[in-house]
This record gives structure tokens, sequence and C-alpha cells, in this order.
């Protein structure tokens, strides 16, 4: 199953969903991502982060595969990351992963994400992401803007 086929597939709920224009992602906390005394490792909350990029551009009808052409097309690589850790997720706690575009500019978007535990914020993260085509900078295509655009700026 290809990456850019959760849409119509027989798993969708895989991918979350999008909701008002902010991606919902359930997340499982499990002993792979704690450390030795059953809390989040901090490097795991990157992953649950990056999960939620992923599968918002997906669910947004973006397919990074087309995109990526063999490595000669469009990727989107982080450039900065600014990430706060509130309180510690636990083995076996359920986590919310929301995603949302919050600037786009020519060759790079903002990403604002948060984890949640129930109604309780644990970590938020704003993440700054390049637009990259043969190893320089690149601008988002017009099309590709306005799949990604937040609602202020469509």
């Amino acid at each position: 199953m290809r990456g850019g086929e959760a849409q119509g597939h027989a798993f969708p709920h895989l991918s979350g969903r999008l909701d008002n224009g902010t991606h919902i992602l359930p997340v499982r906390v499990y002993y792979e991502d704690t450390d030795f005394s059953g809390v989040v490792y901090h490097a795991s909350y990157l992953r649950f982060l990056e999960r939620g990029r992923t599968d918002f551009l997906r669910l947004a009808g973006v397919d990074q595969s087309t995109l990526h052409a063999d490595g000669e097309g469009l990727i989107f690589a982080v450039r900065r990351m600014t990430i706060d850790y509130f309180k510690p997720a636990r083995m076996d706690d359920i986590l919310t992963v929301e995603t949302h575009t919050a600037d786009v500019r020519g060759a790079s978007l903002v990403i604002a994400q948060r984890i949640l535990r129930g109604e309780e914020v644990i970590v938020t993260a704003d993440v700054r992401v390049a637009a990259i085509s043969g190893g320089r900078p690149a601008r988002i295509p017009d099309d590709l803007r306005g799949i990604l655009a937040p609602a202020d700026q469509a």
C-alpha cells in the first residue's frame, strides 16, 4: 500500500482526520517510545509530530511521493523547530497530535502543532519547513500554496 493512497482505502482512520483545517491524529504511547522510567523519551515526540505533519499533508491532498518524483521533485525539509515540553506522557497514554498551517511564504511554511493528553496540552511546536528542489530553495507552487494556506491567507 503506497502512502499517497490513504484516501479511499480500507483504513482511512490511520491518517487521522481533518477538522476545519486542523489535522487530528490519535497516537498511543508504546514501550518503545519511553525511557527506562516509562516516561516518553523527548525525541519520541519528534516522531509523533512528524506523523502529524505527514498525515496532514496526505489528507489535505498532497501526495508527497509524487512531489518527490524520485528525488528530482519538490521536497519539504525541516529548517527550524521550536518545541516546548510542558508535561510528560507515559506508556499507554492516548495522545492527540493537532497540526495546522500557520503561515505560507514563498519557499517555506510554518506548521503549528501541539500534542494533547485529553484536554491537557503537553507539547507545542512551531516548525518552519523549507521547499527544496534540486538541492536549492524553491517557490511553493500556487496550487500547493492554495491547499496549504491557513484560513486567514486563503
